[in-house]
């Protein structure tokens, strides 16, 4: 290609951005991403793009506003250096649980950052486990949608639990659920749970058999923990030997490490769109894949205009 390609990151997850050059073999752009005293944003690209096919790594992550304003602002510094293509790389999408109006008077605020996004620059956009597909279409550039499934998938394979069943912490993750049952070979089990407000959920019942069985609940992410760990609780107290919890996103807000750590669960599986933060990385619970090959073999695809279709599985 004649196009140079670079990479960028902001201050959100700069370990993955930097995993994802080792895979690549490239060396992370030089940008001066940092704060003016009363916390305004400023970013200097600190070498040439003219032309350049630009990724930019940063996941709309805590802290969440910080991190969505250090993405607009660097997609226009680079818009403005006359970079040839700007692909936004959005491993964790944030105001992804805002893609409807599911009551009177409030905003979509799912739409809202899209438009923002394509507003500031890039060009394309790059993610992983939106929190719901609508949300490509809330886009008005080219969006390719990535699963970290299959790298939860080897793990759990690798793990060789017996009598597995796969658990949907709620009726929205069950399709998510059945791809990731069915390529273990393994049962399904669906929890009918009422949310009773938000970042509140409470279970209601279990579908499906996980009595004497290993549970692995599934979901996109874990905020504050509640509905997971209620999951779990609800799964052993229908008799399960084992409950384990995997999931893309670990927001990881709140009380969550302490509902983690004091829950029954085994092992919380997560990948890393979001970075662990201080007491995350103590949590023996926790456990944390690497979706950079994944992230960066994309980028390498979109880079040399070659089909990216067979990373959607």
């Amino acid at each position: 290609m004649n196009r140079e390609l670079k990479i960028f990151s902001g201050n959100a997850n700069p370990a993955l951005a930097h995993e994802i050059c080792a895979y690549l073999g490239q060396k992370l752009g030089e940008a001066t991403v940092s704060s003016f005293s009363d916390g305004e944003i400023r970013v200097k690209v600190d070498e040439n793009v003219r032309g350049a096919d630009v990724f930019v790594v940063q996941s709309t992550c805590q802290p969440v506003n910080d991190s969505l304003l250090e993405l607009l602002i660097i997609i226009d510094a680079l818009k403005r250096s006359s970079a040839n293509r700007i692909t936004a790389v959005i491993p964790y999408f944030g105001y992804g649980r805002q893609d409807r109006k599911d009551q009177p008077r409030v905003p979509i605020s799912a739409k809202l950052v899209a438009d923002l996004i394509s507003t500031a620059g890039a060009d394309r956009v790059l993610t992983m486990d939106l929190h719901a597909g609508q949300i490509q279409g809330f886009f008005n550039v080219p969006v390719d949608h990535l699963y970290a499934l299959p790298v939860l998938l080897d793990y759990i394979t690798k793990k060789k639990i017996n009598d597995l069943v796969v658990v949907s912490p709620d009726a929205g993750g069950v399709e998510r659920a059945r791809a990731f049952a069915k390529r273990l070979q393994a049962n399904l089990a669906i929890i009918d749970k009422r949310r009773e407000g938000p970042n509140q959920a409470q279970v209601m019942n279990i579908i499906g058999d996980v009595q004497g069985k290993s549970v692995l609940l599934l979901d996109d992410m874990i905020d504050t923990a509640g509905t997971i760990v209620q999951g779990a609780q609800a799964c052993a107290d229908k008799g399960a030997l084992d409950v384990w919890a995997a999931c893309t996103h670990a927001v990881l807000s709140g009380p969550a490490l302490e509902r983690i750590t004091k829950s029954c669960l085994s092992q919380v599986v997560v990948a890393n769109t979001i970075p662990f933060r201080g007491k995350d990385q103590a949590c023996p619970k926790l456990h944390q894949l690497s979706v950079a090959p994944l992230l960066g073999e994309a980028i390498r695809r979109i880079h040399e205009d070659e089909s990216v279709s067979s990373l959607f599985a």
